[in-house]
């Protein structure tokens, strides 16, 4: 039967366990991997002849990567009780690791996050190797969880109180060297010696006797004085309500726990930590987040399809804000990348913003110096034409208007090889119409990127009527490499993204014109979750992109859009660029926001009414008809399952991830609440009807998100 661990002897009667899960890529911990190790760990108890333990993983680069995905899964549905039995476990297996008769040495060599630093941390020390992939973290609360197998109370006695807050709350993982420096591992040596410079540390503790010695502090108190333990508490907690907006209780309820276990000991902390972890466990927000997490890793891994060719060679048509941005980015991923404009003064902006990206991350740490100049070896600027005829890709980024872009195309035609793929970078127009210009409608595709393309993660992978399955899955390939997450969209107007999110923002204004005031309509958007308002999000665009999206979409679905000429107007007395009307305005860049008098006044010009709205009432009338948009899209097989469109819009718009999507959301309310609701709303017209699939699933009580058949670690 194959074993999950190994064990063997070293000389000096040094015991190595290794963790190599079978046929799998990564280590993770399971129930059955857990009783294992339990098993195996009951054995090592009574073995006095052993001098000391290393554990170590068989992987090469990859440590443990957490627990078992299926039964993180299952905790969004188990009760607090049934937790407490799976951390309990946990607890039990940890505890007597941290009490076997010998010093217990971890070798780290890839990522070990949390489960597998819950485990190490009931070691006696950590080495972590000296390498890029090697990082250590508790990521849970980024899934709405906190560290459940101690955690929460034994990083605080290892790396102390600041240190801990921060790696728990905010659930970024360390590398090698601030591992080292936090004290969380005690030095970080080359992989080759990882085994060596472990025999030796053990050799250390127990010359030193620090292993005995340490493990008597570690299961105590934390001694803190009160005043230092609650400054600490106060700032974390107004970091943290600052950044959450006290959406996301996981990192909340972490602070809690680690506050309330500090002055326990050990073994009555960790109950603090169980009990703080049973608050958790069962609510809509933790499935919600984990759900996000399945579909990301859905999206990010790629399964089944045809097999996608190597694009080795990328030409970028435009050097503007996206064809650098585009361009960079294909650079970054090791990709030979050519940038083609129409002047050589173009060309050095868009190098200038394409640089400014890496700078950037280079003054945060996240990239060196030697990152830019592997981006300039690779990013050619040109006017030529002819550069880009070995180039097995070229995405087009120029002016979002289909002659501009449908000239580009003729000019490729007999220039670049046959089987060069070409993409257009449009968020509006359909490529089932534009590929009749390009040179092979086959290897033609969308690649919508979002703006600003370093930072959005998103991209839109449009299909066209005669887009080629190879085609498609060469590009999604080619944005995975570029760090983005690919969705396959059926070309329509709007594609996925603008097209569910356009009634959102046209109800904004006929909500404007019925009395309500901009700023609560932004206000109410706001406290939903977005990350702002749908007027903040139109100053944000411009009202020239706006008006032009608008009447795109309400020309694709007139039965379901509502004129307001209030863009129009905006847009006539106040021209485009710097001279344009915005919703909001501000006397310098340090002032807050207020809203603009000269927009309000175009506003009252066409207002239709004085209702009083509510809260919840402005919050459905923006986001109802965003929902069924959504499942009009899901209807029409626009993309292949509920998770696209969720993924889509919290990617692309920022919908709140503690809600899951607006096909969650849904989901949460209940399908049949949704049409009782819509009900007050059916005199508004077909935006507000329900559409057949809300319909049915109202009557047979189904949801989007069927919830799944699983059991946890119990």
């Amino acid at each position: 039967m194959e074993t999950a661990f190994r064990f063997d002897e070293l000389d000096g009667g040094i015991g190595r366990i290794t963790f190599d899960l079978p046929s799998a890529k990564v280590n993770t911990l399971s129930r059955k991997v857990l009783e294992e190790l339990a098993a195996l760990v009951a054995q090592l108890e009574s073995r006095t002849d052993l001098t000391g333990l290393l554990f170590a993983s068989g992987k090469p680069g990859q440590f443990i990567a957490g627990a078992d995905l299926k039964e993180i899964a299952a905790l969004s549905y188990i009760t607090a009780e049934q937790a407490t039995v799976m951390l309990e476990f946990g607890h039990r297996l940890f505890s007597q690791i941290s009490r076997l008769p010998f010093p217990t040495v971890a070798l780290i060599d890839g990522a070990c996050l949390g489960g597998g630093t819950e485990l190490v941390l009931s070691m006696d020390d950590r080495l972590v190797s000296a390498a890029a992939h090697t990082q250590v973290g508790l990521p849970e609360v980024k899934i709405g969880l906190m560290p459940g197998w101690g955690g929460t109370q034994r990083l605080p006695r290892l790396v102390g109180l600041s240190a801990a807050i921060d790696m728990i709350a905010g659930g970024e993982p360390v590398a090698a060297d601030k591992a080292v420096t936090l004290g969380l591992a005690f030095d970080a040596v080359p992989v080759d010696r990882l085994v060596d410079e472990g025999r030796r540390r053990i050799e250390q503790l127990r010359d030193s006797g620090d292993w005995t010695a340490n493990r008597a502090v570690r299961s105590g108190p934390v001694k803190l004085g009160p005043d230092a333990v609650a400054f600490a508490f106060a700032v974390a907690q107004g970091v943290v309500k600052l950044k959450t907006k006290g959406q996301y209780p996981a990192p909340l309820a972490a602070l809690g726990a680690i506050k309330d276990g500090l002055a326990l000991p050990l073994d009555q902390a960790i109950k603090v930590e169980q009990k703080a972890v049973g608050k958790l466990v069962g609510s809509p927000i933790l499935a919600n987040l984990i759900g996000i997490f399945f579909m990301k890793n859905r999206l990010s891994r790629g399964e089944g399809g045809p097999p996608a060719r190597e694009l080795a060679r990328i030409g970028v048509l435009g050097s503007g804000l996206m064809g650098a941005g585009i361009a960079a980015a294909c650079a970054r991923s090791g990709k030979k990348t050519v940038m083609l404009d129409v002047d050589d003064g173009r060309l050095a902006d868009g190098m200038a913003r394409a640089m400014d990206v890496v700078k950037s991350r280079i003054k945060i740490g996240r990239a060196t110096v030697d990152d830019l100049a592997a981006l300039l070896a690779r990013l050619t600027p040109t006017t030529n034409h002819a550069m880009l005829a070995d180039c097995d890709l070229v995405i087009e980024a120029v002016t979002e208007n289909e002659a501009v872009k449908r000239e580009a195309y003729a000019r490729l035609k007999g220039l670049i090889r046959d089987d060069a793929i070409t993409a257009s970078n449009t968020s509006t127009i359909s490529i089932t119409r534009m590929a009749e210009a390009a040179p092979n409608p086959e290897r033609f595709v969308g690649m919508h990127f979002f703006n600003p393309v370093d930072r959005m993660e998103l991209v839109e992978v449009i299909q066209g009527a005669r887009t080629s399955p190879e085609t498609i899955a060469s590009v999604v390939e080619l944005a995975r490499r570029a760090r983005k997450t690919p969705i396959v969209v059926q070309d329509c107007a709007g594609f996925l993204v603008n097209r569910v999110l356009f009634p959102y923002m046209n109800e904004s204004l006929i909500l404007a014109q019925e009395g309500a005031p901009i700023e609560a309509i932004d206000k109410a958007a706001a406290r939903f979750g977005m990350p702002m308002g749908p007027m903040t999000l139109t100053d944000l665009v411009g009202l020239e992109t706006a008006v032009f999206a608008g009447k795109l979409l309400k020309g694709a679905y007139p039965d379901r859009s509502v004129d307001s000429p209030i863009l129009v107007d905006m847009l006539k007395q106040g021209g485009g660029g710097k001279g344009a009307i915005t919703f909001w305005t501000s006397k310098s860049k340090t002032a807050p926001p207020r809203p603009n008098p000269v927009a309000a006044e175009i506003v009252a010009r066409h207002r239709t009414g004085d209702h009083a709205f509510d809260e919840n009432e402005l919050v459905e009338r923006l986001f109802f008809p965003m929902l069924l948009e959504a499942t009009r899209v899901l209807e029409e097989g626009i993309v292949s399952e509920p998770g696209d469109v969720d993924m889509g819009l919290i990617l692309g718009i920022g919908f709140p991830p503690f809600r899951g999507g607006i096909l969650r959301w849904c989901d949460t309310l209940g399908a049949k609440a949704v049409v009782d609701r819509l009900e007050r709303y059916q005199s508004l017209g077909k935006r507000y009807q329900p559409t057949e699939s809300l319909l049915a699933m109202a009557k047979s009580g189904e949801a989007f998100y069927p919830r799944p058949k699983l059991t946890a670690i119990a």
